[in-house]
């Protein structure tokens, strides 16, 4: 076995393999961008080699850096993780020039399967059921319509180089499929380099059913069963899970046989992957084979008890596989959903920006011992790239953590993953969080009615508005003001309270709101009456009054509020001037409109100071109370590497400063509260 190796990738999967090294007391090393200085892998590993600027050209593309960097390590071996140069024959085969140990199949393997149309013919070959099509080398545009024509539409043009769902185009009409050939070309040559294309029969609600193969250097060859990874946009999986559900013994053997023989025909060693598509009578094709391990490879760990990266890691060095076939058993069910940074009522567009806060739900990180079945331990479990205060960058994939769950019964990890989704909280960067709640609740999902069309078909109902807990977030956004500015719960002294108490007399305050949607845009502004009479509390919207009170839990963030008959309790976290209130499995947001800095504003122009852009406070000039004339400095920003200085608009009184030194703040967000003279 390996003393020390080298993992050439960033994120969850760099400490998903960090961690496994740590379990068999292998050292790893950490390569990272100067994007990634303090991310959580650099942290995971033993050491760490900084190999170039924030791109991935500039770092994690560039095969003699890391190749140097594991020389000066001394590290044995380089394990890809996935994406990035983990299925580069080039790298292979530099790992293999230098004498270090290339953590993934043979250069051939690698190149035999990278050209879709060279892999199709090789599994024709070793008898590997194929889609009808066309998948030659003439790429003459009248042979290749004339091709298409005796198929029979409609078909699906595929870039032969291609990948993530680029350089594909499905043609429903013979009259429609030279514009379409050359427009496929044109997108294969511009993302891979190489516009030639195969033709394939394209099969109306087909299912993505692949199987996870294993080999070693010593004959060895098993398949570790099945996973459906149906659920699809833009070609790219949301929800995974093991074993594909609805599958007959007969076709979860044949698909696995087929899955072996395609790992043979290509002399296969380590882990990879053989994607069929399936139709809705059980015939399954294949699709292609990804020579690497696969981001939802932690269902088919749930459902094993299997470390499928220490597997690699034994193959690797020479050892033979750990099981055999029959000593291979499935227990249970297991579900993976990817959580991403991204916008899905804006066509799942990427969305960037500091986890200012990350909360994801009772769960571990990666436990499995190869053999143990420990994961029956963990129902839950979190693999993750990312930390509170870290920042969602433009420049590489925006996932946030893959949130897998494991259950006696698909029903069980279904009922399982919609709780633990509902216990998702982040604020920052747009999430598809919600939208995973949906799927995972929605009937064809529940039922097992998967096709790589289900988000399409479904589109209306899963981006349907639903019924939130409106009343119940707003009365814990309340409370949550109302302990900020200094108010008191029920029961509590009043002689504790900054404000809102009255002597002889009662209070009443109201509270400027303007409710988000989780799309980010606002609704319209309203007011919440809160009154205080004696030990009475009451809240006021829309006209009906209710009895009101609310107390902190025990922890952070934590609420409790009761208004009219109904009672909530959750977190609510503060965001300048934006409550996020996670309550009963929903997230809201409300804005709180500071009416009496509004009223300031209409009078002397300006009394609320907001920060002009995103940025961190980097000094804090004045402290509540501090009189202060036109143009004072008041709190220094950083961003963009230059430096702010925010300044008084009118001479008056500071009555608070929200902010500290070292807080990162929103654009917009809300630094201190001026009272103006």
């Amino acid at each position: 076995m390996f003393n020390k190796i080298l993992i050439a990738n960033r994120g969850e999967i760099a400490c998903r393999v960090a961690a496994t090294c740590k379990r068999l007391g292998i050292a790893s090393v950490a390569v990272y961008s100067d994007a990634d200085a303090d991310a959580k892998h650099v942290s995971a590993c033993d050491e760490a080699v900084h190999i170039g600027g924030a791109t991935a050209a500039e770092s994690y593309l560039r095969v003699a850096r890391i190749i140097e960097a594991a020389r000066a390590t001394g590290a044995q071996a380089v394990h890809p993780g996935y994406g990035f140069l983990s299925e580069n024959e080039d790298f292979a085969h530099a790992c293999e020039a230098a004498g270090i140990v290339f953590i993934g199949p043979p250069v051939e393997a690698i190149a035999a399967m990278g050209s879709k149309a060279a892999a199709k013919a090789l599994m024709h070959a070793a008898a590997v059921p194929l889609v009808p099509g066309y998948h030659g080398d003439d790429q003459n545009p009248e042979l290749l319509h004339r091709e298409a024509d005796a198929i029979g539409y409609p078909v699906l043009l595929k870039a032969s180089a291609g990948g993530g769902g680029k350089g594909m185009r499905v043609v429903e009409r013979s009259e429609d499929f030279l514009a379409a050939l050359a427009s496929c070309k044109r997108e294969a040559a511009s993302s891979f380099g190489n516009d030639r294309v195969l033709i394939e029969k394209y099969l109306t609600r087909p299912r993505h059913v692949e199987v996870q193969v294993f080999a070693d250097r010593h004959g060895g060859a098993v398949y570790l069963f099945d996973r459906d990874c149906s659920v699809q946009r833009r070609h790219q999986k949301v929800l995974e899970e093991a074993p594909a559900p609805g599958l007959s013994a007969r076709i979860k053997r044949e698909m696995g046989e087929a899955a072996v023989a395609a790992a043979r025909a290509v002399n296969y060693v380590g882990a990879g992957t053989v994607e069929f598509i399936m139709t809705a009578t059980g015939d399954f094709y294949f699709m292609e084979m990804n020579t690497r391990l696969q981001v939802e490879h932690p269902v088919t760990e749930m459902i094993t008890g299997q470390d499928l990266v220490e597997w690699q890691l034994r193959v690797a060095a020479g050892q033979p596989l750990p099981l055999t076939q029959d000593q291979l058993k499935i227990d249970g069910h297991a579900i993976e959903a990817r959580i991403y940074a991204e916008h899905p009522a804006r066509g799942f567009l990427p969305s960037t920006g500091t986890l200012k806060h990350l909360r994801m739900p009772e769960g571990v990180e990666f436990t499995i011992h190869a053999g143990a079945g420990e994961s029956r331990k963990a129902p839950v479990r979190i693999d993750s790239g990312v930390r509170e205060g870290d920042t969602i960058t433009p420049f590489y994939d925006p996932m946030i953590a893959k949130l897998i769950v494991h259950g006696a019964t698909r029903e069980e990890a279904l009922a399982r993953m919609s709780r633990a989704l509902h216990a998702c909280e982040v604020v920052g960067p747009h999430t598809n969080v919600e939208f995973l709640q949906r799927i995972v609740e929605s009937e064809p999902f529940a039922t097992g009615d998967l096709d790589t069309g289900l988000i399409e078909r479904h589109h209306e109902a899963l981006f349907a508005s639903v019924k939130k807990p409106f009343k119940e977030a707003l009365a814990l956004a309340c409370a949550a003001l109302l302990t900020r500015e200094g108010g008191t719960a029920h029961g509590a002294s009043p002689w504790d309270a900054l404000s809102h108490w009255r002597l002889n007399s009662g209070f009443t305050q109201t509270l400027g709101w303007l409710a988000i949607e989780s799309s980010g845009e606002t609704g319209s502004p309203f007011t919440v009456a809160f009154a205080r009479d004696g030990a009475t509390q009451t809240l006021e919207h829309d006209g009906v009054r209710e009895a009101f009170s609310w107390s902190s839990g025990a922890g952070l963030h934590e609420y409790r509020a009761t208004i009219g008959d109904a009672r909530a309790t959750g977190r609510v976290f503060i965001d300048g001037d934006t409550f996020h209130v996670f309550c009963l499995g929903h997230a809201l947001a409300f804005e709180w409109q500071n009416l009496l800095a509004h009223a300031a504003d209409a009078e002397h122009g300006e009394g609320r100071l907001t920060a002009p852009m995103p940025g961190k406070v980097i000094a804090v000039l004045v402290e509540p109370g501090a009189v202060v004339e036109k143009g004072t400095p008041l709190i220094v920003m950083e961003a963009m590497k230059m430096e702010h200085t925010i300044g008084a608009p009118a001479a008056g009184t500071v009555s608070e400063v929200l902010y500290a030194v070292g807080d990162q703040v929103a654009d917009g967000a809300q630094l201190l509260v001026l009272d103006v003279q």
